[in-house]
C-alpha cells in the first residue's frame, strides 16, 4: 500500500508539471489514461510504469532542446522488455525454478530464486529509470552535456584494414553471439540498436544439424547439397552486416560408414578427425559452395568464423577427458606425425631413438600413446608431439582458409579461439594462438572476464584479493594478440565478460560491465558478440531451454539462470556503455594505437616445456600494467616480421627453453642495436629439448643487461629506465588507494590541439586518490569528456569508475 500511494503522488506531480499547449495536454491525458490502468499492477510494476512515464515526459522536453535521447530510448525499451519478463517468470514459477535447478550453483535455493526473480527483475528496472532521470534531469539543467550516441549503421558498416568503419568514423559493433533461435532475423524485436543487430549463422548450438551455421551435413553422400538446409544459409537477408559460422562439431552417419576412424582424435567442438581425406573432401566442397553463395554478402562483413573453441587436449586426466575427448588418434595423424619428425630430424632415426630413448628402426615404426602421461613433461618426445598438434591444427585451418580464398578471395575469416589456450600453462591443447592470428585476416576470440568470484568448488579466485574483476586475464591476452597481429580486426565472437560456466553474479555491478567492455575494447576488441540472449519477445526462454535439457555442464540449461537474460541493469549498461565507447571512437583509437615500448618476450618453447611459465609471465605482466603505457609481447616472428622501432627494450624473464631461431631472432635485435634484458644467466641456455646451448648472447650493436635475478621489483625497475623519455606518458598519474599495489591504469597520447587524451580505470577495491601532473612539470586543465564538465588536478576515482579526460597545459 506504501508503495502505491508514493506511485500515485509521482503520478499526480508529474500530470501537474504539464504545460497548457494542446500537444502536452494531449501528452498529459495519454499519461492520465496509462496511469489508470496501473492500480491492476503489482506495487513495484507501478513504480517503474509512473517512472517510464516520466522519463518519456522528460525525454520529449529534451529532444525539444535539441537534446540526444538514444540513451534513454535503449533504457525505455529494456526496461518495458523486463517488466514484460518479470510478468511471464511469475506465472511461470516452475520453469524459473527448472532454469535454477540446471545450474549447480543455484539448484539448492531453487524455489526461493524463482519467488524472487520477478521482483528483483523488477527493481532492477526502477534502479536503471531512476540513473536515467538524474542524468537526463542534469543535462536538461545545463549541469552536464554528453556527446550525442554515435549508432552503429547496421546495414553500411564496412570492415577496414584494422577496424570498422560506420558512417567515415571507426565503429564498435556489438550483438550477442546466441540469440533466441527459431525468431526471423529480421523481428525487431530481437535485432535492434539495443541488443545489437548483426545478421549471423551460428546461434544453433545444441543440436548443431540445422539452422544458419555452415555444418557437415550439407552435403549428401551422393555428392548433391541439401538444398532445404542451404536455404537457412542462403535465406539470410541482404540488409544488415553479420556474420558467419563453419560449424565443425557433427560428422554424418555415411562418413563414419565410410571412415571407421573419423572419430578418433575427436574434441568436444571439432567433431571429428581433422587429418581424415574424407573429411577434408567433404569440408573443402561445403567451404567452396558455401563461400561462393555468400560471397559479397553484408551477412560476411564480419567474417567467417572457422571454428568455435577448437582445442585437442592431448595429456592424461586433462578436465576435457569427461566429454570423451582426444584419448586416441587415428592413423591418418599418426602417418603425419612420422613424416613431421622425419622433417623435423631431417630423415636421422638415430637422432630420434637418441633424444627420445626410443629404438625405432624407421620413421615409419614411430608409434606414441596418446594422450600422453605428464611424467614425459620436458622430454623430448613430449616436446615433439606438443609441436606438432599445434602444427597440425594450423595447418587445418590454413586448409579451410584456402579453400574459402579459392572461390572468394576477399573472404575475412577468424577463429574463436579460447584465451585459456594461451592464458594457461597447459600447451598439450594443440592451438598456438601466435601463429593463427598470423592465417586469419582477423584476430578472433572469446576471451571472458571474472566479475565475482568462482563458483566452482576448488577453483582458485586468488585476483579478487586484489582486484575487483580479473582484469588480467581479458588484458593479458589482449595485448599479446595485438601485439603479434596490430594491423587486424580484433573479433570477441562470444564474449563471456557476464557470465561463463565458472562465475555468475545475479546482481551483477554495472559498474564491472561498464569497467570491462571498456578495457576490452581500449585494448583491441572492435567486435564483441555476448554470451547470450536467451528471451523471446514475450518473456519465454527460447525454444533451446524450455523442456527437460541433457546437456553437458555448462550448457545451455545451466547458463540461463543467473545470467543477463534475468538482469534489466546488466543488459542495459552493455548497451549504455557500447553508445558511449562509439561516441568517442576516435578518441579510444587513438589511445589504443600507441607504441608498446615495453616487449616481454614469449616462447611457445618454454611454454611446451615448462609447469608454470604463464603463471610466473604474468605477474612481470601485471606489475607493469600500471606504469601508463601499453604493454606488448615480442617473439621471433614479432622480432623478425615488424619494425623493431616500435619498442624501446625486450625483456626475457623465465625463459630458458627455446629453439636455436629463437635465440638468433634476439641475436640480430641486438646486432642492430635492440636492447635486451635477461633476468638471468641460465635465460636462453637450452633448445627445445632441454639441451645444453654453447652459444649465449652477445651485446653486437646493441644493450644486454643480465641482471641475475627473479626479483620482479627489480626486473621491473631496469626495464622502466631502459625506457627512452620520448616514450613515457606526457601525463603522469599518482595514486593513494589505501593498498601497497596500484591498481589504477592509464593511458595518454596527444590530442592534435596542444593537449592530451587521458584514459582512466581503477580496477581495485578501494576507490583512489588521484592527481595528475605533466612529466614537465607544468600545471594544466582537465575537462571529463563524458560531462564536459571540469576536474581539479586531484580528485577521486571509484572502484571500477573509467574516465576519459582532455588535459590541457594552461
Amino acid at each position: 500500500m506504501k508503495r502505491h500511494l508514493i506511485g500515485a503522488a509521482i503520478a499526480s506531480a508529474l500530470l501537474l508539471t504539464a504545460a497548457c499547449s494542446t500537444k502536452e495536454e494531449v501528452a498529459a491525458e495519454t499519461a492520465q489514461e496509462q496511469i489508470a490502468n496501473f492500480n491492476e499492477l503489482s506495487p513495484l510494476e507501478q513504480e517503474a510504469r509512473i517512472k517510464l512515464v516520466e522519463l518519456k515526459s522528460m525525454m520529449e522536453k529534451a529532444q525539444n532542446n535539441k537534446i540526444d535521447v538514444a540513451r534513454e530510448e535503449t533504457i525505455v525499451w529494456f526496461s518495458e522488455q523486463f517488466l514484460t519478463f518479470a510478468n511471464w517468470d511469475e506465472a511461470n514459477r516452475d520453469s524459473i525454478e527448472k532454469a535454477f535447478g540446471y545450474e549447480r550453483y543455484y539448484a539448492k535455493d531453487k524455489k526461493r530464486l524463482a519467488d524472487e526473480l520477478p521482483d528483483f527483475e523488477r527493481q532492477k528496472v526502477i534502479d536503471i529509470l531512476d540513473k536515467g532521470i538524474e542524468v537526463l534531469a542534469q543535462e536538461l539543467r545545463g549541469e552536464i552535456k554528453r556527446r550525442p550516441v554515435n549508432k552503429v549503421d547496421w546495414q553500411g558498416t564496412k570492415a577496414s584494414d584494422n577496424m570498422f568503419i560506420s558512417n567515415g568514423k571507426p565503429i564498435f559493433p556489438y550483438d550477442y553471439f546466441s540469440k533466441t533461435v527459431g525468431q526471423p532475423l529480421t523481428n525487431t524485436d530481437i535485432y535492434n540498436d539495443h541488443l545489437g543487430a548483426l545478421y549471423h549463422g551460428g546461434e544453433n548450438l545444441y543440436p548443431v544439424d540445422h539452422d544458419r551455421a555452415i555444418n557437415s551435413f550439407l552435403l549428401k553422400e551422393d555428392g548433391r547439397f541439401d538444398q532445404e538446409l542451404m536455404k537457412e544459409l542462403t535465406s539470410i537477408p541482404d540488409t544488415n552486416v553479420g556474420f558467419l559460422y563453419y560449424w565443425i562439431m557433427g560428422i554424418p552417419k555415411w562418413v563414419e560408414e565410410r571412415e571407421p576412424e573419423v572419430r578418433k582424435g575427436r574434441s568436444l567442438f571439432t567433431g571429428f578427425d581433422v587429418d581424415n581425406p574424407l573429411v577434408r573432401d567433404v569440408w573443402g566442397k561445403i567451404i567452396r559452395e558455401t563461400g561462393r553463395l555468400t560471397k559479397g554478402k553484408k551477412v560476411t562483413e564480419l567474417g567467417f568464423v572457422l571454428a568455435n573453441e577448437p582445442h585437442w587436449f592431448s595429456e592424461k586426466d586433462h578436465w576435457t577427458y569427461r566429454f570423451k575427448e582426444m584419448n586416441d588418434i587415428s592413423s591418418y595423424t599418426l602417418n603425419k606425425f612420422r613424416n613431421w619428425l622425419d622433417a623435423k630430424y631431417s630423415g636421422d632415426v638415430a637422432e630420434l631413438n637418441s633424444n627420445w630413448g626410443a629404438a625405432f628402426t624407421s620413421f615409419d615404426q614411430v608409434q606414441i600413446d596418446i594422450p600422453l602421461d605428464t611424467k614425459f613433461k620436458g622430454q623430448p618426445m613430449w616436446y615433439d608431439w606438443m609441436r606438432y598438434n599445434m602444427d597440425r591444427s594450423t595447418e587445418w585451418f590454413k586448409f579451410m582458409q584456402d579453400e574459402l580464398h579459392t572461390v572468394n578471395a576477399d573472404a575475412d575469416t577468424h577463429i574463436k579461439i579460447m584465451p585459456r589456450m594461451f592464458m594457461d600453462n597447459s600447451r598439450s591443447g594443440g592451438i598456438d594462438t601466435e601463429a593463427l592470428a598470423e592465417l586469419t585476416t582477423m584476430v578472433g576470440h572469446d576471451a571472458k572476464s571474472f566479475g565475482s568470484k568462482n563458483i566452482r568448488p576448488g577453483k582458485s579466485s586468488e585476483w579478487i584479493e586484489k582486484y575487483a574483476y580479473h582484469w588480467g586475464i581479458v588484458a593479458m591476452f589482449h595485448d599479446f594478440m595485438e601485439s603479434v597481429a596490430p594491423d587486424k580486426i580484433n573479433v570477441n565472437s562470444e564474449s563471456h565478460f557476464l557470465s561463463s560456466g565458472q562465475w555468475r553474479d545475479l546482481d551483477t555491478r554495472t559498474s564491472y560491465v561498464r569497467s570491462v567492455y571498456w578495457l576490452a575494447t581500449l585494448l583491441g576488441m572492435d567486435a564483441n558478440m555476448g554470451w547470450f540472449w536467451a528471451r523471446d519477445p514475450d518473456g519465454s526462454p527460447e525454444d533451446r531451454l524450455e523442456g527437460d535439457l541433457d546437456f553437458f555442464d555448462p550448457g545451455l540449461g545451466g547458463a540461463y539462470a543467473g545470467s543477463n537474460n534475468m538482469q534489466p541493469h546488466v543488459t542495459n549498461e552493455v548497451t549504455q556503455v557500447m553508445y558511449d565507447l562509439n561516441s568517442f571512437s576516435e578518441e579510444i583509437v587513438e589511445l589504443r594505437e600507441q607504441r608498446r615500448p615495453i616487449r616481454l618476450f614469449y616462447s611457445e618453447t618454454t611454454a611446451i616445456n615448462a609447469d608454470d611459465y604463464m603463471t610466473q609471465g604474468y605477474k612481470l605482466y601485471e606489475e607493469l600494467f600500471f606504469e601508463g603505457m601499453p604493454v606488448g609481447f615480442a617473439t621471433k616472428n614479432i622480432i623478425q616480421k615488424q619494425d623493431n622501432g616500435l619498442w624501446d627494450v625486450v625483456v626475457v624473464y623465465r625463459n630458458q627453453f627455446v629453439t636455436d631461431a629463437e635465440f638468433a631472432a634476439l641475436q640480430s635485435y641486438l646486432n642492430q642495436g635492440g636492447t635486451v634484458i635477461l633476468d638471468t644467466k641460465d635465460a636462453l641456455s637450452l633448445n627445445e629439448y632441454g639441451q645444453k646451448r654453447k652459444q649465449q648472447l652477445v651485446k653486437g650493436n646493441g644493450k644486454l643487461l643480465v641482471l641475475n635475478t627473479n626479483n620482479i621489483a627489480k626486473i621491473k625497475q631496469a626495464t622502466l629506465d631502459e625506457i627512452k623519455p620520448s616514450s613515457k606518458p606526457a601525463v603522469v598519474l599518482k595514486e593513494i588507494n589505501g593498498v601497497a599495489h596500484k591498481t589504477t591504469m592509464w593511458r595518454v597520447v596527444p590530442n592534435g590541439k596542444g593537449g592530451y587524451l587521458v584514459n582512466i580505470l581503477n580496477v581495485g577495491h578501494n576507490k583512489a586518490n588521484i592527481e595528475l601532473t605533466l612529466a614537465n612539470g607544468k600545471s594544466v586543465d582537465i575537462t571529463d569528456m563524458m560531462t564536459s564538465n571540469p576536474l581539479e588536478t586531484r580528485f577521486e576515482i571509484a572502484s571500477e569508475q573509467v574516465l576519459l579526460l582532455e588535459v590541457t597545459p594552461k
